[in-house]
């Protein structure tokens, strides 16, 4: 078991990541992130405000989200990956496009290290606008 001294919960794994109380901000989520990925997140984030230049910035979920009346897409830090969440329904309707990348229902995951595709994170963000925007 081990203990983390900051906010002193208990966890099975040494050093195991988490965050200490919740992050009130985009930026404090980021930052709170290891330092390695941390310029990934903010590309990310970057790609989804110039696709979705409308929607408020927000954390939901303990999770970086876009919202225009209702959540629009969500990304987050994993620990190989960076998760992007635009729900189940854009996941089937750009399944060819996701062809080269890990997926699941909702969850697309493109891993540390390689470029962000950022025309099809465009695409699928401006997508989810239309489909769930209010």
């Amino acid at each position: 078991m081990w203990k983390c001294e900051k906010c002193g919960r208990t966890f099975a794994k040494k050093d195991q990541p988490h965050y200490c109380g919740k992050p009130e901000t985009v930026d404090e989520y980021i930052e709170a992130q290891d330092e390695a990925v941390r310029g990934e997140l903010y590309e990310m984030r970057r790609i989804l405000k110039k696709a979705l230049p409308d929607a408020r910035e927000c954390i939901s979920w303990s999770m970086p989200t876009y919202k225009k009346g209702v959540n629009l897409i969500h990304f987050a830090a994993s620990k190989k990956h960076i998760g992007l969440y635009p729900g189940g329904e854009a996941t089937g309707v750009f399944e060819e496009e996701l062809k080269d990348y890990d997926h699941s229902k909702g969850t697309i995951r493109f891993p540390y290290g390689k470029k962000l595709p950022e025309e099809l994170i465009m695409k699928i963000a401006v997508w989810c606008e239309k489909e769930y925007g209010r």
